[in-house]
């Protein structure tokens, strides 16, 4: 190549001056060594080699990404606030991780509630009733029919919101609530609903009717608002008065996301959310009233509080679990390799984006080694190509473990979120088996311990999820082609960071 040679990884023209060749190539290596003992700093081992092969193979651009997007923490400011808010949900309750008589709960369970306590500040409760919503549209007409009924507040609080034919209602149900005097809170989060078709009429629709809205985790610098912009609120939370709260999979738009992508695919989503009343509903405004908290700097006084007085005995135990880069640890992580690795006979798990790390992968694979019966639920298909290559990289370690793998049938879009752990737990939450929803995700978890209740949603994974599954040969899965793994194993490489 005349007049140019190849220094490091950038290329130099030999006509630069030379001590403009000693400065780049000096720059590059003092990055490299600082990269080697910075990055791995109060960073998984996996996270941090990400980082640090995209430094090295594109040492400018992959500095200025990490510098971009390496904290998997929101500012210190907003972490403050929620130790705050910690300090004083610990303060009304006395301080007690469980809220009753816990003295015939298994070990395993009382050590959960515990650890969720002392992770997110809320305690297990008795005294609670769930209802399934298996339909994304008919869970938002009951939302609307809750929200109809409203006399003193409501709290909103999702990932994507936008008007459309489906959502319509709810979002017109909230704004006549609105109108008639109901106090209206209402958080979306920014980056997540921008884009899609009906966010700008819902911006227009919201502001002129004068209701107290707030973009959450807002990423507009012209107005000094900022932070890593994939750290986002995954929330999905609805409280009306106190008494009756939805919370799940889903969010605040049509089955098919309005884009023209999914409809000419035929893509519709598959999801599953609670309505909850008793003591957990609480909680879950507890969750909203510290994000309107750091989001407006706002104190709401008029939210409920989590009953002291709960039954001692009767109605379903549940236990709200936050978490995400406002916490100092990853909260649901946590609980749920807590769970896995206490499991005597079944685990189920139900994620539309498993792409785990490698605890939760040691987790799975020594239950399954051990005897218990894993069984996976997946998509088929999936609207995030690089997650889906990287979730298949994970297969063949899986099987060969002996977890059975379920691939929900296309075009359906599996979004549900759940596990089954035995005879007598259940998890259902926002939270995805991935490493965003583990570090970089605001999320909220519903801890379920009930028999009655684990029944019901196995038999919904024998009577819906089941028929409408393939189970993985994985035989034939080792056969795909070549191209297929090679582009699966890029793809992980990634899943660290995805």
């Amino acid at each position: 190549m005349s007049g140019v040679e190849v220094y490091s990884f950038f290329t130099i023209d030999r006509t630069w001056p030379s001590w403009l060749v000693i400065t780049l190539v000096a720059v590059d290596l003092i990055i490299r060594i600082i990269a080697l003992g910075w990055i791995p700093h109060n960073r998984r081992p996996s996270v941090a080699l990400g980082w640090l092969l995209a430094i090295f193979f594109i040492p400018y651009i992959g500095i200025a990404a990490f510098l971009l997007l390496g904290s998997a923490k929101l500012p210190k400011r907003r972490r403050n606030e929620q130790q705050v808010i910690n300090r004083v949900i610990r303060e009304r309750i006395s301080d007690q991780a469980i809220i009753g008589d816990s003295s015939h709960m298994p070990e395993p369970l009382s050590t959960a509630a515990q650890l969720n306590f002392d992770l997110g500040a809320l305690p297990l409760t008795y005294g609670n009733g769930f209802d399934l919503h298996p339909d994304n549209h008919a869970c938002m007409e009951a939302m609307a029919d809750a929200v109809d009924q409203a006399e003193k507040y409501v709290h909103f609080e999702f990932y994507i919101v936008a008007i459309d034919r489906t959502t319509r209602r709810l979002l017109e149900s909230l704004l006549a609530a609105h109108e008639r005097g109901v106090k209206v809170r209402i958080l979306i989060d920014h980056l997540g609903s921008l884009g899609y078709p009906g966010y700008s009429e819902l911006v227009k629709k919201l502001n002129d009717s004068g209701v107290s809205w707030r973009r959450s985790l807002p990423i507009r610098p012209w107005r000094g608002e900022y932070q890593r912009p994939d750290l986002r609120n995954h929330r999905k939370i609805l409280v009306v008065d106190g008494s009756v709260a939805f919370t799940g999979s889903q969010n605040i738009i049509d089955r098919s996301y309005n884009k023209r992508r999914n409809l000419r695919k035929g893509f519709q989503w598959q999801d599953l959310s609670l309505e909850c009343t008793g003591p957990v509903v609480a909680e879950l405004d507890a969750v909203f009233v510290s994000d309107w908290y750091a989001e407006t700097s706002q104190v709401i006084e008029d939210a409920g509080q989590i009953a002291l007085n709960a039954p001692q005995r009767g109605g379903v135990q549940a236990q709200v679990v936050p978490s995400g880069p406002g916490f100092e640890d990853e909260n649901n992580l946590r609980l749920f390799l807590h769970l896995i690795y206490n499991a005597n006979r079944s685990v189920v798990v139900c994620s539309p984006y498993f792409v785990p790390d490698e605890s939760l992968m040691h987790a799975l694979t020594t239950e399954a080694r051990s005897g218990v019966d894993v069984r996976l639920y997946v998509g088929e298909t999936s609207d995030h190509w690089v997650a889906q290559r990287a979730q298949q990289s994970y297969y063949d370690s899986l099987v060969r473990a002996g977890v059975r793998i379920f691939m929900y049938h296309a075009p359906t879009v599996l979004h549900s979120k759940f596990l089954i752990i035995d005879d007598d737990v259940t998890i259902i939450g926002s939270s995805n088996m991935d490493e965003r929803s583990f570090a970089m995700n605001m999320e909220v978890t519903m801890f379920i311990i009930d028999r009655g209740f684990a029944s019901r949603m196995y038999a919904m994974e024998m009577d819906e999820y089941r028929p409408n599954s393939v189970e993985l040969d994985a035989e034939e899965w080792r056969n795909r082609p070549l191209l297929h793994k090679y582009t699966e194993n890029v793809a992980r490489l990634t899943s660290s960071l995805l």
